[in-house]
């Protein structure tokens, strides 16, 4: 994998960055086995920028028979013990000069991140890449902290149990945030002794297969880490079918969540981890002491990453006594959210991933209508003379039978909904088949206490959105999942609990 020699600035020298990221963009072969190999089909899928729609390069189309020389390549590093029988300090310095090496190339891989997304440079630089890069030092640094435990016996027997790696786990990641969620899976499945086969998802695979060749560097041996770039139906179903995958850890949509299941099932039971879709409430009280923050919470929680991020806050409740003054605020949040290039780095708000994307969030704008949601903002595609795809920051005002209220977007699309007292809010907030975020806004402490407790979801964010980081664990209830990435239970996933007792002579 080719490298920029030296650093490349967007603002200055956009033609230059363009060529040399088509330079690091070839070639874009899978790697397999500590090698780059083209897909044994010869097939290739065509890989296009949401910037302007042009093409990137040709990805390789891996199929089954890619996927089983990964799975062999990773079983026999598994078994042999080239990587899970190191001694933990020693993985934790290949880790750490992984993240080392991660943060030496951070300008390639935020450039090329944005490349693949539409997703502005500013954001790559500031949030993607050194996320990616922290979660990477942070169970590197973990993994030696993981102990067992001794069981209360006679006096004649030892008890006690241990966690051990579950083998080769298969992870199957999404477009929206390519880099930052591969690693919230490779990072804590390496880090416990496995094996690993990452799928990237097909609109998105130059940063995995990026670092694939840091890893090179860094020391983690072959047949460890492999990155099999394919379609979904082909690539990641024959991952989740493999008999010898032990585990699929995967983030995407709800429908792929349950085929997955079902191929877990057809195949060997093998275990799986779902973090899946939402459609996260974000209530604002009347008594709200930040109403100005409140508002810029309730845009960006939304409109961020433009709309694709799976804990939107997209279904906005606010107490009817302030309702229109607060949506004003939020309006005019919104209307202050600069749209443009990706590659500017004054760019707030870039491309969607794809003109799939783009036009299933127009048509549920226009569904959000036709239920009698009344249009307050945006609604349309907007630079349409760039050739990429552009949906501009976009309100709705509706009522709870609104298929806005329901469906999951994934994309720049605001609902608001009036309450008119707390036990309102949270009913209307938990009426949904989705269970992965939520927030409050209030100066009560009392109330806010009640709401972490009445609010269904596997993150409660009080008085802010989006307010933790990898120290917390993260996944959903209900619909959205189940088993948790980040934090120390991400690490726990991935290994087996083993208890072992030992009879002597007293």
């Amino acid at each position: 994998m080719s490298a920029f020699s030296t650093p490349l600035s967007p603002a200055t020298d956009l033609d230059g960055v363009m060529a040399a990221l088509s330079a690091v963009a070839k070639p874009a072969q899978a790697f397999i086995g500590g090698s780059w190999v083209d897909a044994r089909s010869g097939k290739t899928f065509d890989n296009h920028t949401p910037r302007d729609g042009t093409l990137i390069n040709r990805i390789a189309a891996c199929d089954a028979a890619d996927v089983d020389t990964a799975v062999i390549a990773a079983r026999t590093a598994f078994e042999d013990g080239r990587w899970t029988r190191l001694a933990p300090k020693a993985r934790k310095q290949v880790l750490h000069k992984l993240a080392d090496l991660m943060s030496a190339h951070a300008e390639n891989l935020a450039l090329l991140e944005t490349l693949d997304t539409g997703k502005p440079i500013r954001d790559s630089r500031a949030v993607d890449i050194p996320l990616a890069i922290n979660t990477t030092r942070y169970y590197a640094e973990a993994l030696d902290k993981i102990y067992g435990e001794v069981g209360p016996t006679p006096d004649n027997r030892l008890s006690y149990a241990v966690h051990e790696p579950l083998g080769v786990i298969g992870a199957i990641v999404p477009w929206n945030f390519p880099l930052h969620m591969a690693m919230w899976k490779v990072a804590p499945a390496l880090a416990m002794g496995n094996s690993v086969v990452l799928k990237p998802a097909e609109l998105s695979s130059m940063t995995a297969l990026y670092v694939a060749a840091l890893a090179v560097e860094a020391g983690v041996p072959a047949g460890v880490f492999n990155v099999v770039t394919g379609l979904g139906h082909e690539a990641g179903d024959a991952l989740a079918r493999h008999m010898d995958v032990d585990m699929i850890a995967f983030t995407g949509s709800g429908p792929v969540g349950r085929q997955l299941m079902r191929a877990a099932a057809d195949s060997n039971l093998k275990r799986v981890s779902l973090e899946l879709g939402g459609k996260s409430p974000q209530i604002v009280f009347a008594d709200c002491a930040a109403l100005d923050a409140a508002a810029q919470n309730a845009a960006w929680g939304v409109f961020y990453n433009q709309g694709q991020v799976c804990t939107a806050a997209s279904r906005l409740f606010v107490e009817a006594s302030i309702k229109d003054a607060f949506v004003e605020k939020v309006i005019a949040v919104a209307k202050s959210i600069k749209v443009g290039d990706p590659f500017d780095p004054a760019t707030q708000f870039g491309a969607m991933i794809s003109e799939r994307q783009m036009h299933t969030a127009l048509g549920y704008i226009d569904k959000g209508q036709a239920d009698g949601g009344r249009l307050l903002l945006g609604g349309h595609r907007v630079q349409t003379e760039t050739g990429g795809f552009y949906v501009e920051p976009s309100l709705l005002d509706i009522t709870a039978d609104n298929v806005l209220a329901r469906e999951e977007v994934f994309g720049p699309v605001l609902s608001v909904l009036a309450f008119t007292d707390e036990a309102e809010a949270y009913r209307l907030a938990n009426d949904t088949v989705y269970g992965l975020a939520s927030g409050v806004w209030t100066a009560s402490l009392d109330r806010a206490m009640r709401a972490t407790k009445a609010l269904k979801a596997g993150l409660v964010w009080v008085n802010g959105w989006d307010a933790c980081d990898i120290t917390m664990p993260f996944g959903g209830f209900k619909q959205s999942g189940f088993g948790r990435d980040r934090s120390l239970h991400a690490l726990y996933k991935y290994a087996d609990l083993k208890a072992v007792s030992i009879t002597f002579k007293a």
